[in-house]
């Protein structure tokens, strides 16, 4: 990804130096395994580990991939020019390139995993601030677009922290599923290497050893990876695309932080617009760009082919920066997000009492009118405060019909606001337990 949406942290897993610190991991711990079996010299095993404190030349492999035509190769080529070639030769011994390709690969997918799990902590905790501080700020629901019925702002941040965790628990499913390691050999046999040398080098890189691989770890698991980061990069912009709403200039409930020296538009002086969250928007779309090739990717040819490498080298680091660098995003938006509860109940009283329109309904059908009777009583007064925006109670108390069936206590009792937030704690204490 471009720096403009990137975090040092996560590029740094996919830096080639880092790769290749991986690749040297994985040899010298398979060299330990092998001299402990007594398969290679101790000596040899023991030498591998001189090039610990190595910076492994990435202009150099480079250099040697390029004639090689072969990147795994380049790295043992280079590793020998530290290590010295007599000491080097056993080295990768009944190994094959994607033992040490697949293995790194997952170790990079796991420790990405780490990083987004602690960005996902951070948007939960901004959002349950920000739901516990809205609890009771009464909002209008819509649906389509259009006023509903009450809730409240705090439903809206709870609700999202429930969506957000449930991501968070896939995240670490798959976190789990993908940290497995492979060093089975050419075909997946362990015709030429022990499995116990897997089991040493994934123990000591907090691997789980692959139940069966072929020449590569199976890729429905990366599938299942990149899925899950497409869902919650699909959570990411279900909150964006709120906040857009809340803040247009008809609605503005809610708005991102407009920082001093700010501007909004080149032409328009007046303008603060939603550019993080509409930013946020595009980078869920990037994130789930890279879920199709995942897919695609578990269909190899019999035990092996590339057709996924191409693939994995671009969506490996490009969703999990990306992804990474838009959840920190969205947290900031959180946390410093303008609420603005008075023009919620302005926008509420657009059209005066419309939203206690069913709990009307429902009284006529429990006072012993038909429903498609009290839907056509209730629907004609309603409608008024539509065309004319008079005040709904109004027209229902001099309505006729309504007044005989409801009487006009009876019709006032029904605009309490208090009957749409009765439950807002049994809620909140389903989505946030009893802290």
């Amino acid at each position: 990804m471009i720096p403009r949406y990137s975090r040092p942290d996560m590029v740094a897993i996919w830096e080639p130096a880092t790769k290749f610190r991986i690749w040297y991991e994985i040899e010298a711990h398979a060299c330990d395994a092998m001299a402990d079996l007594g398969v290679i010299p101790r000596e040899n095993a023991d030498a591998v580990w001189k090039a610990k404190d190595v910076e492994f030349d990435v202009a150099r492999i480079d250099e040697i991939e390029a004639v090689t035509k072969h990147d795994v190769i380049a790295f043992l080529t280079h590793l020998a020019e530290h290590v010295g070639s007599e000491e080097a030769r056993f080295v990768h011994q009944g190994m094959t390139s994607s033992d040490v390709l697949d293995t790194c690969f997952n170790i990079q997918l796991t420790r990405a995993a780490d990083i987004l799990l602690t960005g996902m902590d951070r948007v939960l905790a901004a959002l349950k601030t920000r739901a516990m501080e809205h609890k009771d700020t009464v909002r209008v629901g819509r649906s389509h677009g259009i006023h509903a019925e009450p809730t409240t702002m705090g439903l809206t941040f709870a609700r999202f922290y429930a969506e957000m965790d449930r991501g968070r628990a896939r995240l670490l499913a798959a976190r789990d599923e993908i940290a497995t390691g492979a060093i089975s050999g050419a075909v997946g046999t362990f015709a030429n290497i022990d499995p116990a040398v897997e089991e040493h080098v994934c123990k000591q890189l907090g691997l789980t050893p692959e139940p069966i691989s072929t020449q590569v770890i199976p890729r429905d698991r990366h599938a299942m990876f990149f899925a899950t980061l497409g869902v919650i990069a699909s959570s990411i912009e279900n909150i964006a695309v709120e906040i857009r709403h809340m803040q247009r200039t008809e609605v503005l409930e809610g708005a991102e932080f407009f920082s001093m020296g700010q501007k909004g538009s080149s032409a328009m002086p007046h303008k603060k617009n939603p550019v993080l969250t509409e930013n946020l928007t595009g980078l869920a779309r990037l994130v789930r760009m890279s879920v199709i090739p995942a897919m695609e990717n578990v269909a190899l040819w019999h035990e092996r082919d590339i057709s996924h490498s191409s693939v994995e080298r671009a969506i490996g680091p490009d969703a999990t920066v990306t992804l990474d660098f838009a959840l920190h995003r969205l947290a900031g938006v959180v946390e410093k997000m303008l609420i603005f509860p008075d023009n919620m109940l302005e926008n509420m009283n657009k059209f005066p009492g419309l939203v206690m329109s069913q709990r009307v309904l429902l009284a006529l059908t429990q006072a012993g009118v038909s429903r498609e009777d009290a839907y056509a009583m209730v629907q004609r007064n309603a409608l008024k405060v539509w065309e004319e925006r008079v005040d709904f109670q109004e027209q229902l108390l001099a309505d006729a019909d309504v007044v005989a069936a409801l009487g006009k206590d009876g019709i006032k009792e029904k605009f309490d606001m208090g009957y749409h937030t009765k439950h807002v704690d049994t809620i909140f204490k389903r989505v946030f337990g009893d802290s």
